[in-house]
């Protein structure tokens, strides 16, 4: 009780002290699959409204001009139909007209759509552009650009003007056709991180907040969702709605229907302020796998928690998991392929799951390390305390600029409420847009601007 005191007087105290600033500097971003013609059906099964100019160009001009009329700083915009050069100059013509900077990059292997990024020149300038080719089974891209604010900042009273910068990301993962998929999906965002953290090193950045924008194309029961809140990245949306991580919040709101006519919410803003301490990523990222084959057994093999370790352990006349019955059951869950695990990576999860070193998984072992993995969101206990008396002794070199959400929509208002309107036309997703506000703060000690 004592320790939450502290942590509720410390954050009155960052209240005064790293007030929020000018509403000026206010910003906002936009995410939005905007589904391409090439994959949105008309009636009849083989029919795509790319064969049909009027309904695409309408539809299209009706989401730009929902675009230019919520005006976000950046707009991430997901499938669009960049094989396409007339519906390509209708996006490059107005919203460059409108006084914003646009990159494009196509999916690999021609698939005809891809990801279009705009930033808002009134509110950032951008530093630098990078291209991100995933080249896996999905064909699937990202887009990182680092931005600095137009607008400076006061960092504290004793230094001069400087000016916010941040890392964006869009990207859009593969779809899970299949269970085993999901590996390839969380392989994606992996290689973002990686990608964002080498390039934090290569240019000996500071601390400062990421922001990744996109079609994730899971859940927040997915492991997508628990492998970014294990790295210390919150749902924008979620926390501006102060819905958590649990069970019954998972279903508050949707921004997709599929082709399969499910609802589900897939597409997130995700933010990462300088303060948050985080996992080292190979650790997420093994208990997350942990989490997919525990997935697996439960859901595809329909098995136990003793019958799952008797399924691992095959033939073994010993009460142990060995590596040979690990990999072979590992195979007959599809996750050994050269999009998914390869065998650096499963002698990796053999020795997490190892824990003493002696060439055999126990059950206690495989309670702890595969049927129980702690890939999870951020607890309280993992934050770092900072109190009244501690916050005292940061230096300004100590200090960073991040963002604190100041509210966030989805859009029609029914998927706020976890329905899909049915005379909603626009997409098969629905866009969100939120709003940040910069806020002066103190940088994680253990996690000085690095992942």
């Amino acid at each position: 009780m004592a320790k939450k005191q502290r942590r509720e007087a410390g954050a009155r105290r960052r209240r005064d002290r790293h007030h929020h600033l000018d509403e000026r500097c206010v910003v906002s971003c936009t995410t939005f699959n905007i589904l391409a013609p090439i994959y949105k059906r008309m009636d009849s099964e083989n029919c795509r409204e790319s064969q049909y100019r009027a309904y695409w160009f309408s539809r299209n001009e009706k989401i730009i001009d929902r675009l230019l009329a919520d005006r976000s700083s950046i707009i991430c915009l997901q499938e669009v139909w960049l094989g396409n050069d007339e519906l390509v100059d209708m996006y490059q013509k107005q919203l460059g007209d409108a006084n914003y900077t646009l990159f494009k990059l196509a999916r690999t292997n021609n698939r005809g759509d891809g990801l279009l990024t705009a930033v808002h020149n009134s509110y950032f300038n951008i530093l630098n552009y990078r291209e991100l080719l995933f080249n896996d089974f999905g064909d699937r891209v990202a887009q990182l650009l680092h931005v600095e604010s137009a607008v400076p900042f006061l960092l504290n009273r004793s230094t001069s003007c400087v000016q916010q910068q941040s890392l964006i990301v869009n990207t859009h993962l593969l779809f899970p056709h299949d269970h085993s998929l999901s590996v390839v999906r969380l392989r994606q965002v992996y290689k973002i991180l990686e990608y964002i953290e080498a390039y934090q090193e290569e240019h000996k950045l500071g601390p400062m907040p990421i922001i990744l924008c996109g079609d994730w194309n899971g859940s927040k029961r997915g492991q997508v969702y628990k492998f970014l809140r294990s790295q210390g990245f919150v749902s924008s949306y979620d926390t501006a709605h102060q819905y958590s991580d649990n069970e019954e919040d998972a279903h508050k709101w949707v921004s997709h229907r599929n082709h399969r006519g499910n609802i589900c919410g897939v597409d997130f803003i995700w933010l990462l302020n300088p303060d948050k301490c985080r996992k080292p990523l190979k650790t997420s990222w093994n208990e997350a796998v942990f989490g997919i084959i525990k997935y697996l057994l439960l859901q595809v093999a329909l098995v136990s928690e003793k019958n799952a370790f008797a399924l691992l352990k095959a033939d073994s006349t010993d009460d142990h998991i060995t590596y040979s019955s690990f990999y072979h059951a590992l195979c007959q869950l599809g996750m050994v392929h050269t999009d998914r695990l390869n065998s650096d990576e499963i002698e990796d999860l053999w020795s997490e799951a190892d824990r003493n070193g002696d060439g055999v998984i126990d059950y206690k072992e495989f309670q702890r390390c595969i049927w129980s993995p702690k890939c999870c969101s951020q607890e309280e206990d993992t934050e770092i305390d900072i109190t009244e008396e501690s916050l005292d002794t940061f230096e300004a070199d100590d200090e960073a600029f991040g963002f604190t959400v100041k509210e966030a929509a989805l859009f029609p208002p029914e998927v706020e409420r976890g329905m899909w309107p049915e005379n909603y036309s626009l997409s098969d997703h629905a866009p969100l847009t939120v709003v940040f506000s910069p806020v002066r703060m103190p940088c994680s000690p253990r996690a000085p601007g690095r992942l």
